[in-house]
């Protein structure tokens, strides 16, 4: 299973980035997903997560309130919306997949693939 994040790039804080995340088998379509992310210099952190029919999420708290992920069984997509973003959300971003949520929450889920680069100038 592959898991192709996109959508990263340069923005100023203050401002706003879609991300998104596609699965190359449907093996995952219904799995938990979620976000991570590895600033420069730190280990990698749990950002957000959803369960696999979308109906419930949950967030780091440096980023509640900010961000909101979403899903689309259909497509085999998962997307995080990112909003009022901070210098110190810098970071690779790479989405994740698990049958199982504390995987997820755990940073040591089942699959996960390329990250995509988001930096927030100040």
């Amino acid at each position: 299973v592959q898991l192709q994040a996109f959508g990263g790039g340069l923005v100023q804080a203050g401002g706003s980035l879609r991300l998104s995340c596609a699965a190359s088998e449907r093996t995952v379509s219904g799995y938990c997903k979620g976000w991570i992310r590895q600033a420069p210099g730190k280990e990698r952190e749990f950002v957000a997560a959803i369960t696999g029919s979308g109906g419930t999420t949950y967030y780091a708290d440096s980023v509640k309130g900010r961000f909101t992920i979403s899903r689309d069984n259909a497509k085999n997509m998962v997307y995080l919306e990112m909003k009022r973003l901070k210098p110190e959300d810098t970071a690779v971003y790479y989405c994740a997949a698990d049958p199982r949520f504390m995987k997820l929450r755990g940073v040591d889920p089942d699959y996960w693939g390329q990250g995509t680069q988001v930096t927030v100038s100040s």
